[in-house]
C-alpha cells in the first residue's frame, strides 16, 4: 500500500481543519502527517506501527519546541488594540442626525463613518459633538458632548 498518499491527505484534511479554527490547534499534526508522507514516499517498506510511531513523536517535539514562539505571537496579538478601544469613549463628530425612530443617524470618528444611534434616544443634529459611550453590533451608541461634561 502507498502509505505516503494517506500521509499526505491526513495532512490535507488537517491543514483545512486549521484553516477553519481561529487558535493553532492542528498545524503541528498536520505539518507531522507532511513529514510523513515525505518518509513513506522515501522509505516505502517503512511498517504501519513505525510510521504512527514517528508521527506521534514528531509531532510532540513540534508542540514543545514551537509553543513558547506561538504563545508570544498569539499574546502579542491580544495586546493590539481592536476598532472598539479606538472608538469608545472617544469624541466623534455627528455627520448625519441622529434619530433613533427613524434608524438613521452617523458619526465620524478616526476618519471612519459609524452608524450611530443616541443613547437616551435623543436626536441629535448634525455636527454636533458626541462622545461614542458603546458599540452595539455595528452601530456607535453616543451621548452629546456637553452632557458627559455636566
Amino acid at each position: 500500500m502507498d502509505w505516503w498518499v494517506l500521509w499526505i491527505g491526513l495532512a490535507v484534511v488537517l491543514f483545512i481543519v486549521e484553516l477553519t479554527t481561529t487558535d493553532l490547534v492542528a498545524v503541528w499534526f498536520a505539518l507531522a502527517a507532511l513529514a510523513m508522507g515525505i518518509v513513506t514516499a522515501i522509505f516505502d517498506e517503512l511498517h504501519v506501527v513505525w510510521q504512527v510511531v514517528i508521527f506521534v513523536a514528531l509531532s510532540t517535539l513540534l508542540v514543545i519546541l514551537t509553543r513558547r514562539f506561538v504563545r508570544k505571537l498569539l499574546q502579542r496579538r491580544k495586546d493590539q488594540e481592536t476598532n472598539l478601544e479606538l472608538v469608545v469613549n472617544h469624541t466623534a463628530m455627528v455627520v448625519e442626525d441622529i434619530d433613533n425612530d427613524r434608524e438613521a443617524g452617523a458619526i465620524k470618528i478616526n476618519g471612519l463613518i459609524w452608524s450611530a444611534r443616541s443613547a437616551d434616544g435623543e436626536k441629535i443634529d448634525k455636527e454636533t459633538l458626541v462622545t461614542v459611550r458603546e458599540i452595539k453590533g455595528n452601530k456607535a451608541i453616543v451621548v452629546k458632548k456637553e452632557e458627559q461634561e455636566a
